[in-house]
Parts: C-alpha cells; sequence; structure tokens
C-alpha cells in the first residue's frame, strides 16, 4: 500500500481520539446509513422500468414519455438546487441534513404510489398527470430526501476511508432494494392481474418497506462533524457559494462519475425490458438478468471492495472496474441476439461496476475538503445537490433521447401489452443496448484518468487540521 493510500486512510491529527467524534463509525452505523439508500432503492428499483409501465399498461406514446421526463429534471435541477441551500441554512437539534429524511420520507413513499395511478383519458389529460406526479415524486420529495441523506455522509466523518466505507456499504446494501423491487415486481403484477391496478398495489407495498428502513436510518446516524471555525464564519453569499463550486474542478469530475453511474443504470433498466420482450420474447427475463448483474455488484462489493480499496484506493480501483467492464461489452457485442451473451454482459458488467458503484459517494465527500481548502468555505449540501443536478439533468436528456428513438424508430404504445413491433423499432433497442453502453464506459474512463485528489487528499487534511487548529476555515 502506498504511503498517500496510507495516509489517506488516517484519521486527520484533530480526530484521533477515542471520543464520539473521532471520525470512526461501527458497522451498526454503517448498515443503518445503507439501508436509507437500500430504501430509496425500492422505489428507484421499480422506477427503472416506469417507462415501459407508462407505455405497455397505462397506454402513453413513447414522446409524451421523454417530454414529460426531459422537462422533469429541468426543474429537477432547480429543485436540487435549492435543496442544497436549505441544508446549508438549516439548524435543528437533529443536524443539518439528518432531519429532512425524516420529514420527507412520508410524503415520498406516498408520491410514487400516485405516479402509478395514471387516468385513462385524452393524451394531453394523461400528459398533465405524468407531469404533476412525476415530478411531485422526483423533483419535490425525493430531491427532499435524497439529497440530505447524501450529504449526511460528510457530516457524520472527516476520515476520508471511513467515508469511503460508509459509501461501500450503502452501495452494497442499496441494490437489495432493487432486488427486492426488481426481482419481485413483475412477477407480483402478473400474479395480481397483469394490470395498472395490479401495480399501484406493488408500489404500496414497497412504499411502506421502504418507509420502515427510512425511520432506522435516520434513528441511528448522527451528525458529529463540528468545526468551530465554521460556527464562527459569516453566512456565505449565494453568488460566493456559486463560484467556488464552479470553480471546483473536482467536483466537475466526480459529478460526470456520478453522471455516468446513474446513466448506466438508467439505461439498463429501461433497454432491457423491451429487450428480453421483443428479442427474447419474454419480458420475465428482464426480473432475473438485472437479479443477476445486481447479485455480482452485490458480491464483488462485499467480498471484494474494501480489499481492492484498502490497496489501490479508489480512483484505482474505479479504474480497473470499468475497463473490465467495456472489455465485456465489448465482447457481447460480437453476438448480441444471443441469450447466453446478454447473460455474459450482465455477469462481466456486474464485476466491473462494483468498484466504482462501491466508492460513488466517498468521490464527493473528498470534494467537500479540497473545496474547503481552495476556497475556504466548506459546501456539503451545494456539492451534493450540484452533483444531484448533473446526474438528473444527465438521466433526463439521455432518458428523452431514448423514447425519442424509440418513437422516431416506428415502436407501438399499447394498454394491452401484446403490441407487434416493427422492425425498424427492433432494431432501435438492439442498437441502444449496444451502443449506448459503450459511449458510456468510455466517457468514465477519461474522467478517471483526470481526477488526482486521492493522492491530494493526505496533504489537503494536514493543512485543514492546522488552519482549524488556529480558528481559520
Amino acid at each position: 500500500m502506498s504511503e498517500a493510500n496510507a495516509a489517506a486512510m488516517s484519521p486527520p491529527a484533530s480526530e484521533t481520539s477515542n471520543s464520539p467524534g473521532d471520525g470512526r463509525l461501527s458497522w451498526f452505523t454503517r448498515i443503518s446509513y445503507g439501508v436509507g439508500d437500500t430504501a430509496m432503492n425500492i422505489v428507484a428499483g421499480a422506477m427503472t422500468i416506469l417507462t415501459f409501465f407508462y407505455t405497455d399498461y397505462a397506454g402513453v406514446e413513447p414522446t409524451t414519455v421523454g417530454l414529460v421526463m426531459l422537462l422533469s429534471r429541468c426543474f429537477d435541477g432547480v429543485s436540487d438546487l435549492i435543496m442544497g441551500f436549505l441544508v446549508e441554512r438549516t439548524n435543528s437539534r437533529w443536524g443539518k441534513s439528518r432531519p429532512w429524511i425524516l420529514w420527507s420520507s412520508i410524503p415520498f413513499c406516498i408520491s410514487i404510489v400516485l405516479i402509478y395511478t395514471v387516468p385513462q383519458g385524452s393524451d394531453f389529460m394523461k400528459f398533465v398527470y405524468l407531469f404533476i406526479t412525476y415530478n411531485f415524486c422526483n423533483t419535490i420529495c425525493y430531491t427532499a430526501l435524497n439529497l440530505p441523506y447524501g450529504s449526511l455522509s460528510a457530516m457524520m466523518t472527516r476520515v476520508s476511508h471511513e467515508r469511503d466505507m460508509l459509501s461501500v456499504t450503502r452501495m452494497a446494501l442499496s441494490p437489495i432494494g432493487k432486488i427486492i423491487s426488481i426481482s419481485a415486481t413483475l412477477p407480483l403484477i402478473k400474479m395480481l392481474g397483469d394490470n395498472q391496478e395490479a401495480w399501484i398495489k406493488v408500489m404500496a407495498i414497497w412504499s411502506v418497506l421502504a418507509f420502515l428502513l427510512l425511520l432506522l436510518c435516520f434513528f441511528k446516524c448522527k451528525e458529529k462533524v463540528v468545526i468551530e471555525a465554521r460556527k464562527k464564519a459569516a453566512r456565505i453569499p449565494v453568488g460566493k457559494a456559486m463560484k467556488c463550486l464552479l470553480l471546483n474542478k473536482y467536483f466537475w469530475m466526480a459529478m460526470t462519475i456520478w453522471m455516468m453511474q446513474c446513466i448506466i443504470q438508467m439505461v439498463t433498466g429501461t433497454i432491457l425490458p423491451y429487450y428480453c420482450k421483443y428479442i427474447f420474447f419474454d419480458d420475465s427475463l428482464f426480473s432475473f438478468l438485472l437479479l443477476l448483474e445486481v447479485c455480482t455488484t452485490i458480491l464483488v462489493t462485499i467480498i471484494f471492495c474494501p480489499a481492492l480499496l484498502k490497496k489501490f484506493g479508489k480512483r484505482n480501483m474505479s479504474l480497473m472496474g470499468v475497463g473490465l467492464a467495456l472489455a465485456g461489452h465489448l465482447i457481447y457485442c460480437l453476438n448480441p441476439m444471443d441469450y447466453n451473451w446478454v447473460v455474459f454482459s450482465c455477469v462481466i458488467r456486474g464485476i466491473g461496476f462494483a468498484p466504482l458503484n462501491s466508492v460513488i459517494f466517498g468521490f464527493l465527500g473528498d470534494v467537500v475538503e479540497y473545496g474547503q481548502w481552495k476556497f475556504h468555505v466548506r459546501q456539503e449540501g451545494l456539492i451534493f445537490s450540484g452533483g444531484s443536478i448533473g446526474y438528473k439533468v444527465g438521466t433526463g436528456i439521455t432518458g428523452a433521447i431514448i423514447t425519442a428513438l424509440m418513437s422516431w424508430s416506428g415502436y407501438v404504445a399499447s394498454t394491452t401489452a401484446d403490441a407487434v413491433q416493427p422492425q425498424s423499432a427492433i432494431d432501435m433497442i438492439v442498437s441502444l443496448y449496444m451502443y449506448g453502453m459503450i459511449i458510456i464506459w468510455v466517457i468514465l474512463l477519461a474522467v478517471l484518468f483526470m481526477y488526482k485528489l486521492d493522492k491530494e487528499y493526505p496533504k489537503i487534511m494536514n493543512e485543514l487540521v492546522m488552519r482549524e487548529a488556529q480558528g481559520e476555515m
């Protein structure tokens, strides 16, 4: 292990005591934090097939779905920015980020059920309903829950390795939510009638389960990072806060990494149900394939990622994983119409995706310390909200492109789930799954090559410790 990696994993001098504020976190705390993302992914996992529900059960045209998602992402970006400032200005007995988990959990769980109660009527009425419910869930409720949850990790500890382990635990447990929802959603829907009413019932079940897990996260995860110099500092003007964020080069890199990570999941979740239905003539295979990929990611995360993180650091570990995933996908492209090759692609992608996925929020946590070191301003809320804006806008644009291309290819929407698609639409589904993933992996490789903060982090933290000892930011 290099000296840089060893130093990065050691707590700063000001956090080496055995006091509650020494930066070390128990495994129970890590797990309690991780199940918060399990809860959100129970819902988000089911929503990866939301486009499939809209087009094949609610009878909504693909272009309408794409327009709603694109417009919503623009509003979503504004709400993220507002939420970032709200977190920075929140001062409660529970802290800055933690109370929002409690305040927003019930509205979030209700909103997911409303999304699936699409009324039958004119295309315009469907558009209005989709726009209102989709934005209530994603723009308002999910933002008010997810952003404070993400920034909470930077307020629980300043030890880079501890934040990385929070991220590893989070990303080991979060896919379990997807496993629960994705593997069981379609089978339960078929069991309950294979219609829109069945979707509503299943989403209600997932919402209750998510709420219980969010309560555990709230009660067991405490904010322990207290910087005395920050208490004495004047409130940062909005213009200066935005300038510090936009000039933070590692913020842009971390945001892009997070964006690509989410787009990978979004493209897979959107295209794979169609792939299974129209290429392999069995849409239930989607649950198996995604379950296979997610389980592979979880096993690699739990068994190998902590050791790989310790030996190589998060940047190098992620770089190796992305390279493997790209190689595996290129091999699959040699025979994309064969089911066994798609299975192979899912396994290799699961293995290669695990290292990056496990530490994605460790990247953002380190950016918080870099921003404080560079600009003398600490911005947990804004950095996590800014990163969220990037991934939401990115996935929104990606979703709009996918649905626009499917509509352009002649895809036929239906309320009976038995439409016959033209060959042009089937060819488009195959092309999107093949080439879309290649573009994403290449972008990730380029950004990771430029990321150098792992090496710089020990020096940055040592200087911050000395500054804060003198009452400076």
